[in-house]
């Protein structure tokens, strides 16, 4: 009797910690995520991000990393539609190449999430970007800032140094930056592509402008590790923190990392985290096919839009502007401390 009473006891406390457990209680599926490449920070925090508040509202997070292969992306689209998940998120290697396996996935029922790199050529159940335009806006406000207390008013000359020209995203930013730009024709805007986003080339186009236009006073980059060759290229012309003013975008920890030397003044944060928390507010909505209104949403603090395009619906997240004042704040992904307050479905 003693030996029954202590089992039953046992199989009692397995089935309260059962009953109490969150992950048991709310387990909802599993939802895979396409991730390109793990070679970079970005592509490793979000990793993190989409695990931990795809977790948030009870979905298992399974990442599957292409290594930035179009052909392996393709493969393990079909691998997992024959799953049959809850949902699929991806992050193309290629955009046009990956139109076919969203097709097969969502012909079979199973929803198709786009995160980050923005696909229109085929419809999808959700989108969630960065505001690429409005970044550009943001540096340009910046920049307009930076100028004005240099040197009295908003003027002088500024290299802007973009990515590969082939890359949608840094050609948005630079349509943002330089529509914000216009109004202040007293700026002369000096423009050249990194091809391939290649820090070496962003180093030679610094260097090479330097000689040519010594009077530079800021160098705009669109990304963290290009600023890393520009200050490398200031350097090796004598300058030092402060000598020519540098703004940048993306926000990785290496962008911060100059802010703290006094390298660069400015960063304009690609919101990783808020990215990744739009995916898991709408993930139930998706998941249960239930319609998605446009409108106003907060993400992560954020002021964010959400439209329905011909695509499907599409919410566009703003950067926000790091400096000196705010670096070590946790809600940069560039400090590599994902949000710990947990994200809560949209009703």
């Amino acid at each position: 009797m003693k030996r029954l009473f202590s089992a039953l006891l046992g199989a009692l406390a397995i089935a309260a910690i059962a009953f109490v457990s969150p992950a048991f209680a709310q387990s909802k599926g599993k939802i895979y995520y396409m991730v390109p490449t793990l070679l970079d920070e970005f592509q490793t925090e979000s990793v993190k991000a989409l695990e931990k508040f795809l977790k948030d509202v009870g979905y298992e997070a399974v990442t599957l990393n292409a290594d930035n292969k179009t052909d392996v992306q393709q493969s393990q689209m079909n691998d997992v539609i024959n799953l049959k998940p809850a949902a699929i998120i991806l992050a193309a290697v290629d955009f046009n190449a990956l139109a076919p396996s969203m097709e097969k996935a969502r012909a079979a029922g199973i929803p198709v999430m786009i995160f980050d790199r923005q696909i229109t050529s085929s419809p999808s159940d959700l989108t969630s970007v960065a505001g690429t335009v409005e970044i550009g806006y943001v540096a340009a406000g910046e920049i307009q800032r930076l100028l004005k207390e240099k040197k009295g008013d908003v003027k002088g000359k500024v290299l802007q140094v973009l990515g590969d020209p082939a890359d949608p995203y840094t050609l948005d930013i630079q349509k943002g930056f330089e529509e914000k730009m216009k109004p202040f024709p007293g700026v002369q805007i000096i423009s050249l592509p990194a091809m391939q986003w290649e820090a070496s080339n962003a180093g030679t186009i610094v260097a090479d402008q330097l000689v040519a236009n010594p009077d530079i006073d800021l160098i705009f980059v669109h990304a963290a590790h290009l600023a890393v060759a520009a200050v490398a290229s200031l350097e090796a012309k004598g300058k030092k923190p402060g000598d020519v003013m540098l703004v940048s975008s993306n926000g990785a920890p290496v962008g911060l990392d100059l802010i703290r030397k006094g390298w660069e003044n400015v960063e304009v944060e690609q919101p990783l985290y808020a990215q990744a928390a739009a995916i898991a507010m709408f993930a139930d909505k998706v998941v249960n096919k239930k319609p998605i209104k446009a409108g106003s949403y907060k993400v992560l603090g954020l002021d964010s839009t959400l439209t329905i395009e011909s695509w499907g619906p599409n919410i566009k997240i703003p950067g926000a502007a790091i400096t000196k004042d705010n670096v070590d704040e946790a809600r940069f992904w560039g400090n590599m401390k994902a949000p710990a307050e947990p994200v809560k479905p949209v009703e």
